[in-house]
């Protein structure tokens, strides 16, 4: 009985041993087995669906991204940049991801100067976009300091972008002319607006390929290349602007002013040399509220131009022979009854010629002679002077001012246009009809851009609308207005040669006119003998001790017009009489 439980406990040892060579053929069929599906799929992928998977890879974090073009410069007459566009960077976010790690947003709004309540609120309210601007073109500081609270607080879903902001250097000085543009650099004001088409850059377009964090990894193709803006040059000479905008800014403190607007053109070709206005804003800072500063006063704001227009009517009666400057015309007793109103001097100067009527601008001497021609006649100067219709500059907002026609004047109508009353103009339509007296009566078409006249697309020859010896007549006449006998002794420049007029007029308000709101003003022209500069000053409603022309307007236009002369270089006249170069003794 012994053997057989031997052989069974024999039999039970090698049934519970393993056997461990099935078991190694069996893992090594399985790890083959493995191998190969997995060489399968691998080859599959690899080789069989490589351009789909690739295609599809890149669709997820293919993008077309922007590359940024840069505004065209505004520059003055001599390259001297008034408006550049200059690279900065801004911050933008992916809202999903950024809302993950909302505790580190506090710190990131500091740094940007935001409120970190209402970045937080803005960030959950765009959960669900893929793109959000945090801030835009932000400063130097701005963008280290960023830098600094995304890599301490390792916030993640936030980039940087290269864009170009508008800066203005000369800031409030050009304000008014240059103008601004908006946050997607299109112009908003002035040359900004009026050549947008023109200095507007268009972005180019690329194909980018993104990593998981939104970083561009590789450029994949370029769809459209950039288009930078043209540059523009504009007819202003940035020192004289300079020198312009410094007087009139100390004439209305001076004054105790509301404003004042002073304008500077070539007679030859038309150009704006100088534009300036008062209260100015500064282009540069944030624009809020002040619509009112932003006005290009030179263009938009119209006035009455009171005593400066008589030495056009005296144009006019002259250039139809009417009248010589020799011809006497009684003024006594200093008042005029035309129909049931009276026409008054500042006091009775008698018997005055045609030139004493301008010298002592008297409204009783120059409302006699307008009635000496028919009003058709009158109007019809005005209206090839320009007044009444826009300049042709294109300025944004600019006024036409107002001529009403003859035919719709009444009586007392025809005196009143005759000392600056009825009608309005802008301080730039002034200047272009004072330029005809400059241009031996030729009206050249003005521009706010630089003329150069050896070019044959560009033309100054202009249209006659005096005789030129009328014109010369009449700027003799004016030369006495600046004499020590005229009405602004203060507009006198050694060595030169000043022909102008002063005008102080009354300030229209409800009812009529009112007794202490003026607006006084001085137009003049330099050197006499051969015009080159034309200058118009209006210092609008001044509280001071004075509020006459002569004495509130007359001073700038003398040391605006010194300068002037002075930086282009213009000599001094010739000393030969006035009279003379005029031809006074030949018929008119």
């Amino acid at each position: 009985m012994v053997a057989p439980n031997r052989r069974a406990r024999r039999m039970e040892d090698r049934r519970s041993k393993p056997n461990l060579v099935l078991r190694r053929r069996t893992l090594m069929v399985v790890f083959y087995g493995a191998f190969v599906l997995l060489a399968g799929t691998l080859f599959y992928r690899q080789v069989i669906e490589r351009d789909f998977l690739r295609t599809e890879g890149e669709r997820r974090h293919l993008r077309v991204a922007e590359i940024a073009a840069r505004r065209g410069i505004i520059m003055d007459r001599n390259g001297e940049p008034l408006a550049v566009s200059t690279p900065v960077e801004t911050l933008w976010a992916e809202p999903r991801k950024l809302a993950r790690s909302l505790d580190s947003i506090p710190p990131l709004a500091t740094a940007l100067g935001l409120d970190a309540e209402g970045l937080t609120k803005k960030i959950q309210a765009n959960g669900e976009r893929q793109f959000l601007y945090l801030k835009r073109r932000i400063s130097f500081d701005e963008a280290r300091a960023a830098r600094k609270a995304i890599k301490q607080g390792k916030i993640d879903g936030v980039d940087f972008k290269t864009e170009y902001r508008r800066f203005y250097p000369s800031a409030e000085v050009f304000g008014h002319v240059v103008g601004f543009t908006d946050i997607e650099d299109r112009g908003q004001e002035g040359v900004e607006l009026l050549y947008d088409d023109q200095l507007k850059a268009e972005p180019g377009l690329r194909r980018v390929i993104l990593d998981g964090r939104n970083r561009i990894v590789q450029e994949v193709e370029q769809i459209r290349p950039p288009r930078q803006g043209k540059d523009l040059t504009l007819s202003l000479d940035r020192r004289l602007q300079f020198l312009a905008y410094r007087e009139l800014l100390a004439a209305v403190a001076r004054h105790q002013a509301k404003g004042g607007t002073l304008v500077v053109l070539d007679t030859v070709t038309g150009e704006v040399l100088a534009m300036v206005n008062q209260p100015g804003y500064n282009p540069n800072s944030p624009r809020q509220g002040d619509g009112e500063r932003r006005r290009n006063r030179a263009l938009t704001d119209v006035m009455e131009p009171g005593s400066t227009v008589k030495p056009l009517v005296v144009a006019a009666a002259l250039d139809r022979g009417l009248v010589t400057p020799r011809t006497p015309i009684a003024t006594a007793p200093g008042r005029l009854k035309v129909g049931r109103n009276l026409v008054r001097d500042v006091r009775d100067y008698g018997t005055l010629d045609v030139t004493g009527v301008i010298t002592k601008s008297s409204n009783v001497g120059v409302v006699k002679i307008a009635r000496s021609m028919d009003r058709a006649d009158l109007w019809a100067l005005y209206d090839q002077l320009g007044f009444g219709r826009a300049t042709g500059v294109g300025f944004p907002g600019e006024r036409s001012g107002r001529l009403r026609h003859h035919t719709d004047w009444k009586g007392f109508e025809h005196a009143t246009h005759a000392f600056g009353y009825g009608l309005s103009v802008t301080a730039l339509q002034l200047a272009q009809a004072y330029a005809v007296l400059a241009a031996d009566g030729i009206k050249r078409s003005v521009t706010l851009l630089k003329v150069d006249p050896s070019d044959s697309r560009t033309s100054v020859r202009g249209t006659r609308v005096l005789k030129a010896q009328t014109a010369r007549k009449v700027r003799a006449m004016m030369e006495t207005v600046v004499s020590d006998e005229g009405t602004a002794k203060r507009a006198q420049i050694r060595g030169y040669r000043i022909a102008g007029k002063t005008g102080t007029a009354k300030k229209a308000v409800a009812g009529g006119y009112s007794g202490r709101r003026y607006q006084s003003v001085f137009a003049g022209l330099a050197p006499a003998g051969r015009p080159r500069l034309v200058m118009v000053v209006m210092i609008d409603e001044p509280r001071g001790r004075h509020y006459y022309g002569g004495l509130v307007a007359a001073p700038v236009f003398q040391k605006v017009m010194q300068g002037a002369l002075r930086l282009f270089n213009i000599p001094p006249d010739d000393p030969v009489p006035s009279m003379l170069l005029a031809g006074w003794e030949s018929a008119p």
